[in-house]
């Protein structure tokens, strides 16, 4: 099913003079978190044991809205209330909430929806209650295939997330990784995809080859990365909806590092020859190599800013390895990191406003932020071994990986993702179906 055959359908929007008196403080991640209620959709009888025919659930209301209540509580904004203290039934409640009934259980905010199937569709429609105001704040329908039915989740949280936040959203998107087994020394690594919550879980690649780095197209569901063939390095693009691949080019040396431009027309990649490593761009269309930078130290790790004028990457050139920033023609580099320690993985934030690294210092790794002029460093999160920061689409959350220790065998390693918020106060580990390292964050499917 390709991701994009989606229909939205726009029932209401409350004008925006409507302000509700509740609202959510991104900046404090999950110290307050905001009380909300998610009742189960309800469901027809009729519609419910057809769906329960075609989707092997018991209750596919109760399904969407538990992944609407998952993706709440994992962004530690929200505090989804207990289901067992609700008192008014999902029908009853998603007609006209009994706003007393909220208030009495502490729910500032309430979800309600209906499921109906028609037509061969699933048909979803959602409110968001303000429960101090008494009001509703928004309600929409979606109709899409059955199959779709998480997506549907996935949507109604970025609405909900909007709404209550003033920022869009990044639950409905996925998230590429390399798929790890085996001890360490003899690593099986695959390419896999998932839903940013860990579920269904594709395996793009069969392992037969080491695979590296992938990274996602801002503009569409394309992917670079790289694999060596015949221990070979090659830069590959794979479109993940056709499942057609094609080599961007064999280069004489070592490439790496390869990732998208904003517009993604172009990639950009590290590439090494006698020991030395610059930074080169090539044009999609007319494949067309450009070199960046042309210095004896080591670059590597280029992002593009969100506008495409400006790239970050990591160098040696100060004897150390920092993070610097220059214009997409090369000109103009500065050096923006000064703190103790080796900088690297620097990935410019898609709002613009940060730059994310990995900072290795007195035997610790650190993913941390910074601003794009150096100032400003925040250390997010430590441990024994971790890196390559992720952007979520809305610039609120890292994803990376981390790794334990293994002893003088390889045994007891393991490599797992994790995400973290701007705040620093909620980190969470990120259920795969098996060891993984390398992740690169979609941009929102539904845009």
């Amino acid at each position: 099913m390709r991701y994009l055959n989606f229909l939205v359908l726009l029932l209401v929007l409350i004008p925006i003079k409507a302000i509700a008196l509740i609202e959510v403080d991104i900046t404090r991640g999950n110290l307050n978190p905001l009380p909300i209620a998610v009742s189960p959709l309800s469901t027809d009888n009729k519609s419910n044991k057809t769906l329960k025919e075609i989707l092997k659930k018991e209750n596919i209301g109760s399904e969407i809205s538990i992944v609407v209540e998952n993706n709440l509580k994992t962004s530690g904004l929200f505090n989804p209330l207990n289901k067992d203290a609700f008192l008014q039934e999902p029908d009853i409640a998603h007609l006209k909430p009994r706003f007393e009934d909220w208030s009495l259980i502490k729910a500032q905010a309430l979800i309600t929806g209906k499921v109906t199937y028609q037509d061969e569709k699933l048909r979803v429609e959602f409110r968001l209650w303000d429960v101090l105001a008494a009001k509703e704040m928004m309600a929409l329908a979606f109709t899409t295939v059955p199959s779709n039915w998480r997506r549907v989740g996935h949507i109604i949280t970025d609405k909900v997330y909007e709404r209550l936040t003033g920022e869009k959203g990044y639950f409905d998107t996925r998230i590429i990784y390399v798929a790890e087994e085996g001890p360490k020394v003899k690593r099986i690594k695959k390419l896999a995809i998932m839903d940013q919550d860990g579920f269904n879980t594709k395996y793009l690649t069969l392992g037969n080859e080491l695979v590296l780095t992938p990274r996602f197209n801002p503009t569409n569901q394309m992917v670079t990365y790289l694999s060596y063939f015949r221990n070979m390095p090659r830069v590959y693009l794979l479109d993940i909806e056709t499942g057609v691949q094609e080599v961007v080019g064999d280069f004489p040396g070592m490439t790496f590092a390869p990732r998208f431009s904003p517009d993604g027309k172009k990639i950009i990649m590290s590439f090494a020859m006698d020991g030395n490593s610059d930074i080169y761009t090539m044009d999609l269309e007319n494949r067309v190599v450009e070199r960046i930078t042309n210095h004896p130290s080591i670059d590597t790790s280029p992002s593009y800013s969100p506008d495409g004028k400006y790239i970050c990457f990591n160098s040696d050139r100060s004897r150390y390895q920092q993070i610097y920033i220059m214009k997409s023609d090369g000109s103009n580099v500065k050096r923006i990191s000064f703190g103790k320690g080796l900088y690297g993985t620097p990935v410019w934030s898609p709002r613009g406003d940060l730059i994310a690294f990995t900072k290795l210092h007195k035997g610790k790794f650190y993913i941390g932020v910074m601003r794009t002029d150096g100032s400003g460093e925040r250390l997010l999160t430590e441990n024994y071994y971790q890196e390559a920061p992720s952007w979520s689409p809305n610039g609120r959350v890292l994803i990376f990986y981390r790794e334990t220790k293994s002893d003088s065998e390889g045994k007891g390693f393991s490599a797992k993702l994790w995400s973290i918020d701007l705040t620093g106060y909620n980190e969470r580990l990120v259920n795969t179906e098996s060891d993984a390292s390398d992740p690169s964050w979609s941009s929102l499917l539904s845009n």
